[in-house]
């Protein structure tokens, strides 16, 4: 059985029973699961179809009949798998385009929000950001400081301006991203604690702003993808 989250710049590919994909080498293996990245363009390359998949860009990969779930019933249905012990949690997913999070109570759903218009570009801007300064945001430095921003492209004038001013890059850009850590902190309503999914897991100085404002656990970027599997 294949499955994906096929997200905007990447798809996170789950396969089961032992199988594997021959083209791409698994990131992990667990418990006779192979787990794999690969970025969504090059997925007509794989030459295989999926018996289950979430995110926007999975319908065209999915076998005649498959199952295409909603992304934030795919998120708490494998929070709930992976944090099955976890009576109480709030579950945060940053991806390119949108920001998600779902909050558990005594075990049961209590609420959720999913935003994809001021925070659409979040995920993205930053890739595009780092790519231009090449910086990289496992070992950028956080900043105590951040700009109050909500949208990435609004964000990205307020980084060229202090880099005009200061020539420091790694500092603007670190402020950008605290900025945006903040924002999400809010708006998964200031929990105590988040549970953070997707490929800002990878991203250490929005992890370590992050935890200016909570504590924070990393899952990791197969969230999604496992919550197809049953």
């Amino acid at each position: 059985m294949l499955y994906i989250d096929a997200g905007t710049s990447f798809s996170k590919i789950m396969t089961t029973n032992g199988e594997m994909l021959d083209k791409i080498a698994p990131i992990k293996i667990n418990e006779g699961k192979y787990f794999y990245i690969i970025p969504s363009q090059n997925l007509s390359e794989l030459g295989v179809l999926f018996d289950a998949g979430t995110g926007h860009m999975s319908k065209d990969y999915l076998k005649n009949g498959a199952k295409l779930e909603n992304e934030i019933l795919a998120l708490a249905y494998g929070i709930k798998k992976i944090q099955s012990k976890q009576e109480n949690l709030t579950v945060l997913d940053i991806g390119s385009r949108d920001t998600k999070w779902v909050r558990f109570e005594n075990g049961k759903y209590k609420e959720l929000d999913w935003n994809t218009a001021c925070a659409s570009a979040t995920g993205a801007t930053i890739e595009m950001i780092c790519r231009f300064y090449n910086i990289d945001v496992k070992i950028l430095p956080p900043n105590d400081e951040k700009y109050p921003v909500t949208c990435g492209v609004f964000g990205m004038e307020k980084i060229m301006d202090e880099i005009a001013k200061t020539k420091n890059v790694n500092s603007a850009v670190a402020k950008y991203i605290h900025g945006i850590a903040f924002n999400a902190w809010n708006f998964a309503q200031k929990p105590s604690k988040i549970f953070l999914s997707g490929g800002f897991c990878e991203n250490n100085c929005f992890v370590k702003s992050l935890e200016k404002y909570c504590a924070v656990e990393k899952l990791g970027r197969f969230v999604l993808v496992e919550g197809l599997f049953s």
